[in-house]
């Protein structure tokens, strides 16, 4: 009887995402138990830590996940030799590169589920935490908060320009609390700027605490900055792969610096490809001739060290992307290919059979 290449296929997919889902859930599963008992005196309620835990574990996932299909890809190679299910395989006429096709395909899949599907959900979950410490996407609009001895500092704006030194934010609102988060002002102007000495507006309309308004120029110091302000919102991960083209565009209308933004785009658009390297590379440490019981151990130990040596690889090229030494397109698809290359000529030279 003949099995259909179908058949041996979907086999293949189910134990290739047997061994990716077992490694995502023992990292996960650690990361979250240390991650929930640093978080749980910072927030009021388990239920509130709980979700700050999850926001703060999808930040993590594009760290781990490349380890996640390397390990899984090792695992499932595991099971099939110690099983003895690759020699099943192999008689029904497949050969160590159609074996590996399942694999290649299942990471690829992985990689674009979590550029086009994670990553945009996660970027929208952490963006409903404003936070002193970076500025978020809410809507297409801009908020700014400071934190501060005296109080709080809060400023929604429809748009953003850069002319010379300050920033310049349409129809803004800003409000500004005390220490016990009472509201003391609220004002809304059709131009807030931001220089140096603070914000400040040559016609806003201003209400005081007791809601009385009055109209006429108006400015406070900050500690905000145009460089800071700009190095917050400048943060790549902190927007959607989808809006990553339209932002990189508008910020080179009003000549910011993008290379960061090109390498996180590209990062993501070639995610697919770095799964695809990296469950080559578990193919590549799964060869052996032993049919079971070879040492799964030692090929495990060895793997956490290439995948350390593979994750400095890819961090190098991103900051030599980064800083312009390289173009960012080379940055990001030089690393996948020079992995793919290697664990190709390491099983050609293998005699597996």
């Amino acid at each position: 009887m003949r099995l259909r290449p179908g058949i041996l296929t979907r086999f293949l997919l189910r134990r290739f995402f047997y061994g990716v889902g077992l490694v995502m859930l023992v990292v996960c599963g650690i990361i979250m138990a240390v991650t929930f008992v640093e978080r749980l005196p910072s927030n009021p309620t388990a239920l509130a830590a709980l979700a700050d835990t999850w926001r703060r574990l999808l930040e993590y996932v594009p760290l781990f996940l490349p380890l996640a299909v390397f390990m899984g890809t090792l695992l499932a190679s595991y099971n099939l030799t110690k099983s003895s299910e690759t020699i099943i395989i192999s008689s029904a006429g497949l050969s160590p590169y159609q074996m590996a096709r399942p694999f290649l395909f299942g990471a690829a899949l992985i990689g674009i589920i979590a550029t086009t599907l994670v990553n945009p959900y996660s970027v929208n979950l952490n963006s409903e935490d404003i936070t002193p410490d970076h500025l978020v996407l809410i809507d297409d609009e801009i908020w700014l908060r400071e934190a501060s001895d005296n109080g709080y500092i809060t400023m929604n704006a429809k748009n953003m320009h850069k002319s010379g030194n300050i920033l310049l934010f349409d129809n803004a609102t800003v409000y500004i609390q005390n220490k016990n988060f009472r509201l003391t002002e609220r004002i809304q102007a059709a131009t807030v700027t931001l220089s140096d000495n603070g914000l400040s507006a040559s016609n806003a309309t201003t209400w005081n605490s007791h809601g009385i308004p009055s109209v006429g120029a108006w400015e406070t110091t900050t500690l905000l900055n145009p460089q800071t302000v700009l190095e917050r919102y400048l943060q790549p991960d902190q927007i959607s792969f989808w809006k990553l083209p339209e932002f990189i565009t508008k910020m080179r209308a009003i000549g910011v610096p993008v290379r960061a933004h090109l390498v996180q785009f590209w990062t993501l658009l070639f995610l697919p490809l770095t799964m695809i390297a990296m469950a080559t590379l578990g193919v590549a440490f799964s060869q052996t001739r032993q049919r079971r019981n070879y040492s799964f151990g030692i090929k495990f130990g060895l793997g956490i060290l290439t995948c350390f040596a593979v994750y400095f690889l890819i961090n190098m090229f991103n900051a030599l992307g980064s800083t312009g030494v390289i173009p960012p397109l080379l940055a990001i698809i030089a690393p996948p290919l020079i992995i793919i290359a290697a664990s190709g000529v390491f099983i050609t030279s293998f005699d597996t059979i």
